[in-house]
């Protein structure tokens, strides 16, 4: 990309907002104030703490004493979402002096990148939140140290067992939990859990690092650490205890009773999208802001943290920050998951099979913006019990905003990976409680067919779809093999139970494929939702 071709966004007349999030410091640079320039090669520099101080007229930058922060949270998994997201809080208690006690120290398990990228720039790194108005950026600090794990295990346990370490969260992703989708109890056939136990100081999988370190810490008469996930799933906080638990079991009974009774892990509901950060994203940053940052992060104004007030080694301040803590979350994720993740699906997988990059071109399509209101009005919203303090109406509208956010540009193959995951969780629970309920659930059912048409590996014209998927070549191969036939995917119970049992849903299902097929995307969502109103002919 040469320079010619980045063209910063215009400022906005004023701070940018989003429900929950923290409220700007007093040290945010006043966007009005901030002049729209391109900085030359020579202008950009790197990140670093010695460089910090040649970038605060650009960027806001941390005031806080880093040295002074006391690690005590471990994340796993360190990735955009959790250093657009849960580092965000952390560094806003720090700059707020509310509390030195709460650096983070990341941790990887797959890949080296982050460590690479993070190391040479002293864990700083920048994020960039972007509206259709305009943008701000800060570099956070909270971040004290990151480790590869496969690299050193040692230290890694080590910070685990280290009485400073209170919390420990997680990004993993739903099937790092290990957990058989029928009955929730942890794979014990893992080929890296038996490595695991085998080899307790060397483990590969986090739950092997938790589990050894907790074992450390009882041992050495330490109080336990709170697990907090942090993963799109239903009750996270069960899954991580069940997951931790049903490792320790295969190690040590007494050590089993020991974590179920002292370690504390609570569910929460996580909310910002944070697409991934491209090479010209890169670019653009160090252009538009003067600094040279191995991997920023690029991300919207809202964002949202609500966490079960469930700890066992003292509760971080978050509160004071825009976390709300409450005494179930349940009701929150269900929101959440049901109308945000699921549209993700339905928008994904219909947007790319009419040929749609991202999402906010999918919004700009007066259909498609109709079909997902609809959905979310019509057939999701009637089965969510509203959680307290929320505007389930207000929710859905700032979520059609936040969708049509061309600053954004959230690319759809992002929203149409790991299907096999995602759809189980956020969409196909709707439908089989519509189904049971008999409540309406057509525009639930075409998300389901977009999902089976898209994984044949085309869209509807021909053009080849990435599927993205840890179980791609089994579904891809039912999916081609049944046609507008969905009875051979939906024998994959392990994805879809028992709805493959239910012949009206069959047959509504086979219809809902064969209407694609005959008369393309946006007029089989054009029939489907002109009836309601929202679609003018």
């Amino acid at each position: 990309m040469t320079q010619a071709e980045i063209v910063p966004l215009p400022l906005a007349p004023g701070p940018l907002t989003g429900e929950d999030f923290p409220r700007t410091s007093a040290r945010d640079i006043a966007l009005a104030d901030l002049p729209n320039v391109v900085a030359t090669p020579a202008q950009i520099r790197p990140l670093s703490d010695r460089t910090l101080g040649q970038h605060d007229e650009q960027l806001t930058v941390p005031t806080y004493d880093r040295s002074a922060l006391t690690p005590a949270v471990v994340h796993f998994s360190v990735g955009g979402f959790h250093r657009a997201h849960q580092l965000l809080y952390f560094d806003e208690v720090a700059e707020r002096r509310i509390s030195d006690a709460w650096g983070v120290v990341g941790v990887g398990l797959h890949s080296r990148d982050m460590k690479d990228a993070l190391a040479p720039q002293d864990h700083l790194y920048t994020v960039v939140e972007r509206s259709p108005d305009g943008e701000r950026a800060r570099v956070v600090g909270v971040m004290v140290d990151y480790h590869f794990a496969p690299d050193d295990p040692a230290t890694v346990l080590d910070v685990l067992t280290d009485a400073r370490t209170r919390m420990v969260s997680l990004t993993i992703t739903g099937n790092g939990y290990r957990l058989c989708p029928q009955t929730g109890a942890f794979d014990p056939d893992d080929v890296d859990v038996r490595w695991d136990l085998a080899n307790t100081a060397r483990p590969r999988t986090v739950f092997g690092y938790i589990v050894e370190a907790l074992d450390r810490r009882r041992r050495a008469g330490l109080p336990p650490f709170t697990v907090v996930s942090c993963d799109n799933m239903h009750r996270n906080g069960d899954a991580a205890r069940a997951a931790v638990v049903g490792f320790a079991r295969l190690r040590d009974e007494v050590l089993a009773r020991w974590i179920a009774d002292r370690v504390a892990f609570p569910s929460s509901m996580v909310d910002r999208i944070t697409p991934h950060t491209t090479p010209e994203q890169r670019a653009a940053v160090a252009q538009r802001y003067g600094v040279d940052d191995n991997w920023p992060v690029i991300t919207e104004p809202f964002s949202q943290w609500v966490i079960e007030d469930s700890f066992c080694n003292g509760r971080p301040p978050l509160d004071l920050v825009g976390v709300r803590f409450v005494p179930d979350v349940a009701r929150y994720e269900l929101m959440k998951t049901r109308l945000l993740n699921a549209s993700h699906c339905a928008l994904g997988y219909l947007g790319s099979l009419a040929g749609y990059a991202s999402i906010d071109e999918v919004m700009a399509d007066p259909v498609f913006a109709a079909y997902v209101e609809q959905m979310m009005d019509a057939e999701v919203t009637p089965l969510l019990p509203p959680p307290d303090g929320i505007d389930l109406d207000e929710y859905k509208q700032s979520l059609l905003r936040r969708f049509a956010n061309p600053a954004i540009a959230d690319q759809l193959y992002r929203l149409c990976r790991r299907g096999s995951t995602k759809m189980p969780h956020h969409l196909l629970p709707s439908l089989r409680e519509a189904l049971d309920t008999e409540g309406p659930h057509a525009l639930l059912t075409l998300a389901v067919a977009a999902w089976f048409r898209y994984l044949r590996g085309v869209d509807m014209a021909g053009r080849p779809v990435p599927v993205d998927d840890p179980k791609s070549d089994l579904l891809q191969e039912l999916a081609r093999a049944g046609g507008t036939d969905p009875r051979p995917l939906l024998g994959e119970r392990s994805i879809f139970g028992d709805l493959g049992e239910n012949p009206r849903f069959v047959t509504e299902l086979a219809d809902a494929l064969e209407r694609l097929e005959r008369d393309g995307v946006r007029q089989t969502l054009a029939a489907a939702v002109r009836g309601s109103g929202r679609l003018r002919p």
